[in-house]
């Protein structure tokens, strides 16, 4: 409560700080009341939910339906007017100031209902390019990658390395460990980021919770650091996301963690299976920056 009575003396723009408290909460156990009919969520968020977001009804407030999104440890708030023929993204104030999308996550969080799952909708059929844009093996490969479902580490603006990551490889938490006792990620010589997949059901889990927390670097560092709690394996999170990887793996034929890719400053695609022996002529070869 002590959380919810500091946003309401806040501007806006900490409003995000605030509600994360409550988001991980709901990925693993909000869902709508069981009384309260859930209707179609509007295309292009049904399009959020079908790429891996996590996605709950919070309910009805002054007429508008509202969903909550989480995706890459990212939430955004929609309210669908009620037409359903357009949607606003933001947080609700009432005429006294108040913000009532806190209190929607909060009525939320107390009924804990069973998790509300969107994935059972049909994927809408997706749109044909008016023309094609033809790419050697190597970018499209790095196109993939850049629009896999990844979570970053480090600066922003940082060289940028991607790297398929299983939550209980070995492997994995070895080159992690490099790159943070290194301190490539503190002084802005590069920026990791995080394709999580799950060759097991148990790592699909952890993996799929990683991508629906809202702090999902401070979960992966705890877990580096020997917390068997901090990533539970909970089968009610959507693993949409988590599967994409894994089958964007697959595709290219990649069997092994961790697997990096980045662009080199010669501006071709490198590709580096396991543990590199050499980090520090990595990271300098690191020549992409988004």
């Amino acid at each position: 409560m002590r959380i919810i009575r500091e946003l309401e003396m806040k501007m806006v723009n900490f409003y995000l700080r605030v509600l994360t408290g409550f988001l991980l909460i709901l990925a693993i156990t909000g869902g709508a009341s069981a009384q309260e009919a859930i209707p179609q969520p509007p295309a292009p968020i049904q399009t959020l939910v079908d790429d891996g977001a996590q996605i709950r009804f919070l309910g009805k407030e002054h007429g508008l339906d509202t969903w909550l999104t989480i995706k890459n440890g990212q939430e955004q708030y929609f309210y669908v007017l009620p037409d359903g023929q357009a949607f606003l993204m933001g947080i609700m104030f009432d005429n006294n100031g108040k913000i009532v999308t806190v209190d929607q996550v909060r009525k939320l969080q107390e009924k804990g209902d069973s998790v509300l799952d969107s994935l059972a909708a049909p994927a809408p059929t997706p749109q044909q390019p008016d023309s094609f844009e033809f790419k050697s093996p190597s970018e499209q490969l790095f196109f993939d990658i850049e629009n896999s479902n990844w979570l970053p580490f480090g600066q922003p603006g940082a060289p940028v390395m991607y790297s398929f990551i299983d939550p209980q490889c070995q492997h994995c938490h070895a080159f992690f460990d490099d790159v943070r006792k290194a301190g490539y990620l503190e002084n802005g010589k590069a920026q990791l980021r995080m394709i999580p997949i799950g060759f097991r059901e148990e790592t699909q889990a952890q993996a799929a919770y990683l991508l629906a927390a809202p702090n999902p670097q401070e979960k992966w560092f705890q877990h580096l650091d020997g917390d068997e709690k901090a990533l539970p394996a909970n089968s009610e999170i959507n693993s949409q996301g988590v599967k994409k990887n894994l089958a964007l793996m697959q595709a290219w034929k990649f069997d092994a963690t961790p697997l990096i890719i980045y662009r080199a400053k010669d501006g071709t695609v490198k590709i580096v299976r396991g543990r590199p022996k050499d980090l520090a002529a990595l990271v300098d070869d690191l020549g992409g920056r988004i």
